[in-house]
């Protein structure tokens, strides 16, 4: 004769009181109410021209400093890659070195292409930016972050503008058109 014992019960979870009833229902009604309460708050600010009025605590209204300002809108408008880029501007002569930032300068940078344009003092610095636009490129996007640039658009020198003669073909520049 072996002992067999009953399987053990499996207990049942506590089925909540009413004390654990009444907790939770006062918390959903408390939740409710704050909710109406926010809801007839913005209709009565909504009717009295919709400003908020000053009060002793803090809020999204009080002043802040400066630099966090322009954080926070450089943020909300999503212009991190373009402020990062015009940084890069400023900093231009540090990141391509002196001499090469005495002949050549930033002109302007398309976010959509993300492309920066370059224009060089002669046809000679530009040729040599040219060469060197790929190392540039990684170096920049070491800088800023992966992609922000993908290429180096580099131009010569533009010639003067020389509007003398009696005849003109529209667009030209004058006889001096191929200049640079």
């Amino acid at each position: 004769m072996t002992d067999e014992q009953p399987p053990a019960e499996i207990p049942k979870p506590a089925e909540p009181s009413g004390v654990d009833l009444a907790r939770v229902a006062l918390r959903a009604a408390k939740e409710q109410a704050r909710a109406r309460g926010d809801a007839a708050q913005q209709k009565r600010q909504a009717r009295r021209g919709g400003g908020l009025r000053s009060g002793a605590r803090a809020d999204g209204r009080d002043p802040m400093a400066f630099g966090a300002a322009i954080n926070r809108l450089i943020t909300e408008r999503g212009w991190e890659t373009p402020a990062a880029v015009g940084g890069v501007m400023g900093r231009w002569p540090q990141i391509v070195g002196e001499d090469l930032a005495k002949h050549c300068e930033p002109e302007k940078y398309d976010e959509d292409e993300r492309v920066l344009v370059v224009r060089c003092d002669s046809t000679a610095w530009a040729t040599n930016l040219r060469l060197l636009a790929p190392q540039l490129v990684a170096r920049l996007n070491e800088d800023l972050g992966h992609g922000a640039v993908k290429l180096i658009k580099v131009n010569g020198p533009g010639g003067p503008v020389r509007r003398y003669g009696p005849l003109r073909a529209p667009g030209s520049t004058g006889p001096g058109d191929t200049y640079g």
